[in-house]
């Protein structure tokens, strides 16, 4: 089955850069699911949730456009032309610096604000979607070439 990412895409449109939900962001559900296991099946509830919770956040930079989805059976998307973002903010605390996971925030013109907590190596994202959006501009002629 494909993933929403996948179906999305549009003629000549090309995955540059897939983000993913960090296991450590959900560490509270992982442990109250090992704990809860002895009471009647409880724990095995809690850790469905949590890998339900990683399974359905899909984060994505193409030549084109960021994508975000969140959700298993209600779903919800925010796609945004790379062209029109104004910002990509980073938040992580002393937990998400040491393990490597935070929140990004995508904004752009007109657009509310597109928080996509838990985020395995945001910093990865972030540089992904920058490169992406000069080789966008570059190629539309809205940036001087630099060499490289």
């Amino acid at each position: 089955m494909a993933s929403y990412v996948e179906q999305a895409l549009t003629r000549g449109e090309v995955i540059l850069h897939l983000g993913r939900t960090s296991w450590w962001s959900l560490w509270g559900y992982v442990v109250a699911g090992v704990l809860l296991l002895p009471v009647f099946g409880v724990g095995l509830v809690v850790l469905a949730v949590a890998w339900v919770k990683q399974r359905s956040t899909e984060l994505a930079v193409t030549n084109k456009r960021v994508i975000t989805k969140f959700g298993f059976i209600q779903r919800d998307t925010v796609e945004l032309n790379i062209q029109k973002v104004e910002s990509v903010q980073v938040q992580q605390g002393i937990l998400g610096r040491i393990l490597d996971f935070g929140t990004i925030v995508v904004a752009g013109g007109g657009t509310p604000q597109a928080p996509v907590p838990g985020i395995h190596d945001p910093m990865g994202f972030r540089r992904a979607f920058l490169e992406a959006q000069d080789a966008a501009l570059k190629e539309r002629g809205s940036l001087p070439a630099t060499p490289d």
